[in-house]
């Protein structure tokens, strides 16, 4: 019995023990397989978050906004200067004979220019060697360089003058995999990853080879990632360094790798990569980088270019060439030598590359404070027609009106004329601040607009923002009632410039007073308007009324509702230096309405168009009428308180308006010639007083700055129902030339004095219009 009892143990104990393996081994094998089933769908996971972002929208692409071409033609008004300006701001390079895109030479009053390629609104300009020859200042000749056929007219590409960036700022130029150059590819490969190529993501044997050298170091002197995590860490990623994230980024490559092929993963990298900073702008990929840094397209680059470029993946805070030359320069010439070691490039390209410069520009190009109020005013327009998601991720390319030289000038002679001010009256440096925004009469296209003296700045923008009151810039919408059909009056009709006391809105007793302090009496409305009387447009405006100024001033393109108090009539009315210009625009177009714009047309990132901003054109007031009134201004310019343009600007027919406000706060200037509208306010943040009028303070900003541009004379259509009479000053009645100091002034047909001095005779227009512009 016992040993049976014994055996029955003996078996008892093997089965205890078979029964226990299978325990164990289930177990274990549930584990691997729970563990297999969450890699598994954390890879699953993994590749659906790659493909929809991989394969959706990649990259928050900023709108492109770009000034006014440069259209050439011969006999086109242009200096040499200015054309070697667009040039540099377009990146070309000045050589000995052009032979691509990009380049430029001159010998003497000849120009050769080789134009990139580029696509407009209306369609593709082709890159071609233009020929050019100057006289002075004027484009003479314009011929095709190779065939020497004269050209009709000719674009340059457009300058880019900012972006619109999404929130977190990335700036990048999209290239695409056939637009790298073989130097670029070749070098990044034989410098960041040799085996591109041949492995599925990741390379096993440069993470050994990385690690025996950092240990061999004592620190990280190597790097084992492949192009491909690279890229999994920077577009998928955050920079957090972990064992979780490197496990990441390794899963990440390998899905890339067997998802997409070899050359989608190159063009993503080359995109994607971190190259610079510019202040809060990141830069982003090879396109862009090769216009911060150099100020030319990709394509443009040449071998020392591209290895700085490739050498900055390494690290571009770092090794940024502006800030650190020397750093930059030894990671150039160390991915010169690899790249010669490599075959890339020979060793005499090597050696003639290590000799070269860095190349680096002074400043970043393409950056989006360049122009940052006028492209203020871009973005504001852009909102009424797109969202600002569309705006700052889809690419958008934007065609503004902006005149670069027009812009340049306006910003540098605001801040010197600015300056001057201030040490002629001994003022502490910065007192003062300005704007100016100008335009073209006939179209309504801004041409430039500075709302600071701090060019370059984006800041309060006071050519937008600054609501100030116009003064006696307001005057002319009170003269224009007057002169309409509607007012009964002529530019010899009596006015009365005497004391007028009356209460105001609140109640107060408002006694306004002559610049002069002096009453003048009875005066002709064409002298009250030229030297600026209060007295008698504020009677002129009571007896018209002033819902019919309120009328006028809304047809001439003020929205704001405007309150009919009195003191209206002498510019308590407060408008943004814009909102003047589009009152003082419709004036210069001889009475039509075109709204001020800063846009020409929208294309989608692919090239199409999205939206046209076209010329828009209204009659706002009767021709005869601002003929009229326009010739007053003339007067004004001529011989009233504008006379001081003549330093400026001897001999050339312009019409304009001073203004000046209470305490002497704010300083005005408003005018227009054949082909430029402009207005200028001097004034101060705090709104003390700056102790300038419109003639001391604004006029000689608009001045100079007119001056600059060579600005045209202005042209007098006469409209049909308006002629000359040769009138009397001293009576007012009807006279003939040459008789008792005739004048000849204009008329609308039915409104000329009945009555005659006696001298009545006929007279030629040329002498009339001789007469009335001397």
């Amino acid at each position: 019995m016992p040993r049976k009892s014994k055996a029955k143990t003996s078996r008892g104990k093997t089965r205890r023990n078979v029964s226990r393996r299978p325990r164990w081994t289930r177990l274990l094998l549930s584990v691997f397989l729970l563990g297999g089933l969450l890699v598994g769908g954390y890879t699953l996971y993994l590749a659906h978050e790659v493909r929809v972002k991989f394969e959706g929208k990649r990259w928050a692409v900023p709108a492109r906004v770009y000034a006014q071409p440069l259209e050439l033609f011969a006999g086109l008004p242009l200096s040499q200067a200015r054309l070697r300006d667009e040039l540099q701001a377009l990146g070309f390079r000045q050589v000995r004979h052009p032979r691509q895109g990009g380049q430029w030479s001159r010998a003497g009053d000849r120009y050769l220019i080789y134009t990139r390629p580029f696509l407009f609104w209306d369609g593709e300009e082709q890159g071609r060697l233009l020929a050019l020859r100057f006289a002075g200042d004027q484009l003479t000749e314009l011929n095709d360089g190779a065939s020497g056929r004269a050209l009709d007219i000719v674009r340059l590409e457009p300058a880019e003058i900012g972006s619109i960036y999404p929130a977190h700022r990335e700036d990048r130029v999209l290239v695409r995999r056939d637009q790298l150059p073989d130097a670029l590819v070749q070098g990044l490969l034989a410098v960041e990853d040799r085996k591109f190529y041949e492995h599925h993501g990741i390379d096993p044997v440069g993470i050994a080879r990385a690690l025996w050298a950092n240990l061999r170091a004592g620190r990280t002197v190597q790097g084992g990632s492949t192009l491909t995590q690279q890229l999994a860490k920077n577009f998928f990623l955050t920079q957090e360094r972990s064992l979780w994230r490197k496990a990441n980024e390794a899963l990440i490559a390998l899905i890339l790798e067997a998802r997409y092929d070899k050359d989608e993963i190159l063009e993503a990298y080359a995109n994607e990569i971190y190259l610079g900073q510019d202040c809060q702008r990141a830069i982003h990929g090879f396109g862009l980088a090769a216009h911060f840094y150099f100020g030319r397209p990709l394509a443009e680059l040449h071998e020392p270019e591209i290895a700085l470029l490739i050498g900055l993946v390494k690290g571009a805070s770092y090794y940024n060439p502006r800030r650190h030359p020397e750093r930059a320069r030894a990671r150039r010439d160390l991915v010169l030598d690899v790249m010669a070691e490599r075959g890339v490039i020979d060793a005499n390209q090597a050696l003639r590359a290590r000799q070269a410069g860095l190349g680096v520009t002074a400043r970043g190009k393409r950056d989006s404070a360049t122009y940052p109020d006028f492209v203020d005013l871009v973005r504001r327009q852009l909102r009424r027609d797109y969202r600002e998601e569309d705006l700052t991720s889809e690419g958008l390319r934007v065609f503004t009106t902006l005149d670069r030289w027009a812009q340049q000038q306006s910003e540098r002679l605001l801040a010197d004329q600015l300056e001057r001010i201030e040490k002629q009256r001994r003022l502490p440096a910065n007192t003062l601040e300005g704007a100016v925004v100008l335009a073209n009469p006939q179209s309504g296209e801004i041409t430039a607009l500075v709302g600071s003296r701090l060019a370059g700045y984006a800041g309060f923008n006071r050519a937008l923002d600054a609501v100030r009151p116009i003064g006696s810039l307001v005057k002319p919408a009170v003269y224009l009632t007057a002169l309409s059909a509607s007012g009964g009056h002529t530019l010899i009709s009596q006015l009365d410039d005497t004391a007028v006391a009356l209460r105001d809105e609140q109640d107060r007793l408002w006694e306004p007073k002559n610049y002069d302090e002096t009453e003048h009496g009875p005066v002709p409305l064409h002298v009250a308007l030229a030297h600026s009387y209060n007295l008698a447009t504020v009677r002129l405006g009571l007896d018209l009324g002033l819902g019919k100024v309120i009328d006028t001033l809304e047809s001439l393109g003020v929205e704001r509702d405007i309150k009919p108090y009195p003191s209206l009539l002498l510019g308590s009315l407060s408008l943004s230096p814009l909102e003047v210009a589009q009152m003082y625009q419709t004036l210069a177009a001889g009475g039509y309405r075109s709204p001020l714009r800063a846009i020409r047309e929208v294309l989608d990132s692919s090239g199409q168009p999205l939206q046209r901003y076209p010329l828009e054109v209204a009659r706002a007031a009767d021709a005869g009428a601002v003929f009229l009134l326009n010739r007053n201004l003339v007067e004004v310019v001529r011989d009233g308180t504008g006379r001081g343009l003549s330093h400026y600007l001897p001999g050339v027919e312009l019409a304009g308006k001073t203004g000046t406000t209470n305490e002497l706060r704010d300083s005005w200037f408003a005018g227009f010639g054949g082909d430029r509208v402009g207005v200028v306010w001097v004034g101060r943040d705090d709104n003390q007083s700056t102790g300038l009028t419109g003639s001391s303070g604004a006029l000689p900003v608009w001045g100079r700055v007119m001056a600059a541009l060579d600005v045209q004379p202005l042209q007098a259509n006469l409209p049909v129902d308006v002629a000359y009479e040769w009138i009397n000053p001293q009576t007012g009645e009807l006279s003939a030339e040459d008789c008792n100091g005739a004048v000849a002034f204009p008329f609308i047909s039915g409104t000329a004095p009945s009555s005659s001095d006696g001298c009545r005779g006929s007279f030629g227009i040329g002498n009339v219009f001789r007469r009335w512009f001397e």
